[in-house]
């Protein structure tokens, strides 16, 4: 184990620190994600509005979404936004309002995709029963979407984690830089922590990520 690296983190508290930094990244993406599933739901049947102005909008939004990397993004809101409008911006806030932006877009589109899915023949079945609009869409439209829309937004949410990560570019001490801290301040005693370390980190997002996982999958199935 002393050759892996590992036997670094328990020296004082480096392991309460490498969990400590993961809370941040965790924190961080479970407000971001709560923002991204609440506005999206709005963004998403707004997407599929017949108004042309309103849907060039959101493709805008989409396609800056996708094609912008999320660190730029970071970049741009916690160096440039600072240094044009002069303001004071915590890193964390900056985080968030990042993540929220790309989570809102891709969770916007997930929905709008899981709205146009669904057959107009179901909107029109329901209007012929004497439903009204509201009707249709709380009774049959809204629980078909949800239903289609679970497994997808929950794979939304493992990508929103791991990237969190990147985070620590803009100076958040989450679990990567704390990570790096521990080696750098053992690479003397311990050549080989990288490794070790890393791999800590790595077993620690797994720890994370898989049972959100395997929930998308048995969610899948259960509904085929």
């Amino acid at each position: 184990m002393q050759s892996l690296g590992i036997d670094v983190l328990f020296k004082g508290t480096n392991f309460l620190r490498l969990l400590s930094g993961l809370w941040v990244a965790v924190r961080i993406s479970l407000i971001s994600v709560s923002i991204s599933i609440l506005v999206g739901l709005i963004v998403g049947v707004l997407m599929t509005s017949e108004n042309r102005i309103l849907k060039a909008v959101f493709r805008i939004y989409l396609e800056i979404v996708r094609i912008m990397p999320q660190m730029v993004l970071l970049f741009i809101v916690y160096f440039g936004t600072t240094r044009v409008f002069g303001w004071n911006l915590d890193a964390e806030i900056a985080a968030i309002f990042v993540f929220s932006f790309w989570g809102i877009a891709e969770m916007g589109d997930l929905v709008r995709g899981a709205l146009i899915s669904i057959s107009k023949i179901q909107y029109e079945s329901a209007m012929a029963l004497g439903m009204n609009g509201k009707q249709v869409y709380y009774y049959v439209i809204l629980p078909q979407t949800i239903r289609r829309l679970i497994p997808l937004s929950i794979n939304l949410i493992t990508r929103m984690i791991k990237t969190t990560s990147l985070v620590m570019m803009i100076g958040i001490v989450e679990v990567l830089k704390v990570a790096q801290q521990i080696i750098e301040a053992n690479r003397r005693s311990s050549p080989n922590a990288a490794f070790g370390i890393f791999a800590v980190v790595f077993l620690l997002y797994f720890l994370i990520c898989w049972p959100i996982s395997r929930l998308s999958v048995s969610l899948e199935k259960r509904w085929s």
